[in-house]
């Protein structure tokens, strides 16, 4: 008799009649055991009792519901501990039917030093007691366009502390009136101060304020004859005035708001989150579920709610598209600020969560577009070297190391034709000759495709080795030592000079060189993928402050391989040797 002979088909009555009146989390399990749904609920009795006695579930719901087995709950104390613990549980065992949203905690911030002169910068990551932060904003390109509002209004330095400490003359910021050379002592601490303050105010929202005390000192300055001082507070009133009216929606109001539109479509289900602050509309971001495109819009919302507030404050204003605000209230319990929620309630709100809707269809439709083109090139790689299907993991390494010292390896993964960064790895190598890049990969592989052999780990599709002849040759070697030597793997050996388009694919046991066109879809996408591993070893080559440095500075890896040798010199801890090495790499 198997196991499902011995499985007692699920009896709902008899759950119902144990449930509690109480608050708490439920946990439907199948008969495997596995976790199916995670929920939270005010009442556990009413919550769980409405699957079993509703008729018209979503699709999604009844078909969870035909798999239950077994049904756990735990009481907890309020609906609030009730929510913390869902999202604990859903993150940790992302079960198939919850709609999960990535753990996104990287938004950007304008980040306002605590130096005798304060510096601006672009920011991620965690904070320090010492500076002031200002967002979060929704994009890296809003803080960007901040920045260099602020930069040509109020002047404030945006170098690192390497670089001011060591100036002698005033750099071209300066000449272009970008920056009022505090490191060569052009402006006092008292007028800096100044500036810095005003800064404060405009990035708090009190820009009406800012224009105010720039107006007066400007009428100040025309009285006391002082012309050229009198146009410079001009020129920064004009600029800050320019910001604030070019806005698509007129607002009179300096307020802090949160726009969240769900849209679901026949292609896809997205949550667009719009950010509006201090009365300006900073932009915004989509944010897709993980493995769900059929869900409720209103139901989707409020899963998106409750895990993005738990990470991230909450403005004094949140604006829905369906009305969530008694389910979302635990949310906001406890949180020691007040925010009201809710529907649009002028016409001001109502154009703000139009322009959001808009911008969520427009996202999935984009993302529709760029699937389709993900699937032509997975399905132009299987054909280029004949895959029985199209590769949908794969898995590419790179080895990298400074004149044959500090040997790091990296592994990146592609799913479904897109870049997976939680799942990248890197490996340091230890215990072989210098330089010996067979040794090193050996020793990558080896670690990697342990635990597939073993069952720990998921197996690709296709394994891309950055490399020639040898390389890939270590790959078969430990492949077949592990029993793997049924997996796919190839090597993308480098053309003349490096060049893109050049490169040589070496497919199967005899390395059969394969050259694909330099249009080919398929080459694109092994070009994307080796150039993301590459980098990913280097930045893991460079140490994590000066990673962090780096990044902070150019504002991202594109910023990093788009810069000269000169510019990253200029980094904190960066040396001109490292700075070639750097530049060598990524080139």
């Amino acid at each position: 008799m198997n196991d499902s002979d011995n499985t007692a088909p699920f009896d709902a009555k008899a759950l119902l009649a144990t449930l509690p009146d109480e608050p708490g989390v439920y946990r439907m399990h199948d008969a495997g055991g596995d976790v199916l749904y995670v929920g939270k609920a005010k009442d556990l009795k009413k919550r769980v009792s409405s699957y079993f006695q509703k008729t018209a579930q979503s699709p999604r719901i009844a078909l969870m519901l035909k798999q239950v087995a077994r049904v756990d709950i735990t009481a907890t104390r309020s609906e609030a501990e009730a929510l913390i613990l869902e999202n604990t549980l859903i993150k940790r065992l992302a079960p198939k039917y919850n709609i999960l949203f990535r753990d996104d905690k990287s938004y950007p911030y304008i980040k306002l030093t605590g130096d005798a002169f304060p510096r601006l910068a672009f920011h991620r990551g965690g904070f320090d007691k010492n500076s002031r932060y200002f967002g979060p904003y929704p994009s890296s390109g809003a803080v960007r366009e901040s920045l260099q509002l602020l930069q040509k209004t109020f002047l404030l330095r945006t170098c690192e502390n390497a670089v001011f400490n060591h100036r002698s003359r005033p750099c071209l910021l300066h000449q272009i009136k970008r920056c009022k050379a505090p490191c060569v002592g052009l402006i006092s601490n008292d007028a800096y101060a100044a500036d810095v303050r005003l800064a404060e105010l405009f990035l708090s929202g009190r820009h009406s304020e800012v224009i105010e005390r720039l107006s007066s000192a400007m009428q100040k300055a025309a009285e006391s004859l002082e012309f050229e001082e009198a146009a410079a507070l001009r020129d920064q009133v004009r600029a800050l005035q320019a910001v604030l009216h070019r806005q698509y929606v007129s607002s009179t109001g300096e307020e802090d708001a949160d726009i969240i539109a769900a849209v679901a479509m026949p292609e896809g289900f997205c949550v667009n989150l719009a950010m509006v602050r201090g009365g300006l509309h900073l932009g915004d971001r989509a944010h897709f579920p993980h493995g769900v495109d059929d869900c409720d819009a209103a139901e989707g919302l409020l899963a998106f709610i409750d895990q993005h507030y738990l990470d991230h404050p909450a403005p004094a204003r949140l604006i829905f598209n369906h009305d969530v605000t008694l389910a979302s209230a635990a949310v906001f319990e406890g949180a020691g600020k007040k925010t009201v929620v809710g529907l649009p309630r002028n016409e001001r709100e109502r154009a703000w969560l139009e322009m959001a809707e808009n911008n969520a269809r427009l996202a999935i439709d984009a993302r529709r577009h760029a699937a389709s083109g993900a699937r032509l090139r997975l399905d132009a790689l299987r054909d280029a070297l004949d895959l029985s299907d199209p590769p949908m993991r794969i898995e590419c390494f790179d080895i990298s190391h400074t004149q044959g010292e500090g040997t790091v390896a990296s592994c990146v993964v592609c799913v479904a034709g897109a870049m997976k960064k939680s799942e990248y790895r890197r490996f340091n190598i230890s215990g072989i000759q210098p330089g010996d890049d067979y040794a090193a990969m050996r020793q990558d592989l080896t670690r990697r495709y342990e635990k597939v052999a073993t069952g720990e780990a998921v197996a690709p599709d296709l394994i891309l080795i950055d490399g020639g002849k040898g390389q890939l040759g270590i790959a078969h070697s430990v492949l077949a030592e592990l029993g793997l030597q049924h997996l796919a793997s190839i090597g993308v050996a480098k053309g003349e000079g490096r060049r893109p388009g050049l490169e040589t694919l070496l497919v199967g046991q005899s390395a059969e060189p394969v050259k694909l066109p330099a249009n080919h879809p398929a080459l694109h996408l092994i070009q994307e993928i080796r150039d993301e591993a590459h980098r990913f070893a280097i930045m893991g080559r460079i140490g994590p402050t000066r990673r962090r440095n780096l990044l902070a500075h150019f504002g991202g890896l594109q910023g990093v391989a788009a810069a000269t040798v000169e510019d990253l010199c200029r980094v904190e801890g960066i040396s001109r040797a490292l700075a070639e090495v750097i530049h060598h790499e990524l080139h």
